[in-house]
């Protein structure tokens, strides 16, 4: 059985995926988020990241982008997942298109205060980060599950 792609006129925009980096923090059992000041997801809760620099690496990307947005001096460590984020709108079935890659990062130091493109930036305990409690962004309570269940073995090894 063949499902049919539909493929939206993409005339009018850049019809490519971006890559981006979601910066995963998690210490003494509470995750590190932004509350974002820009579209997509303004006002909504995520991991601080953004669009990954030309030369730079995936890694790079993610310890900048963390303390670009928080102040926090961090370690990356390695890639937890890929998601895909897309933006859309009444005018066009399809905005942007984002490869977001989660990479989990090690604290190192400074405390969070909001930079760049944040609101916010605090940390949560764990069980705080579900969708009716907070206003968070797409699967970041999974990806923060996900992490911490990660390191805990990584600890753990």
């Amino acid at each position: 059985m063949s499902h049919a792609v539909v493929v939206p006129d993409t005339s009018s925009f850049d019809a490519h995926p971006r890559v981006a980096v979601i910066s995963v923090l998690i210490k003494d059992d509470h995750v590190l988020l932004a509350r974002r000041a820009n579209p997509p997801d303004a006002g909504f809760w995520g991991f601080p990241g953004g669009k990954i620099e030309f030369g730079e690496t995936i890694a790079q990307a993610a310890e900048r982008e963390l303390s670009e947005e928080t102040s926090i001096i961090s370690e990356a460590t390695g890639v937890l997942t890929c998601l895909d984020a897309f933006s859309r709108d009444e005018n066009r079935p399809l905005v942007s298109h984002f490869v977001l890659v989660a990479v989990l990062c090690r604290w190192r130091s400074g405390q969070p205060h909001a930079g760049d493109d944040a609101l916010e930036a605090r940390w949560f305990a764990l069980d705080e980060v579900d969708e009716a409690r907070l206003t968070l962004s797409k699967d970041v309570a999974e990806v923060a599950r996900y992490a911490a269940t990660r390191q805990q073995k990584e600890v753990c090894a």
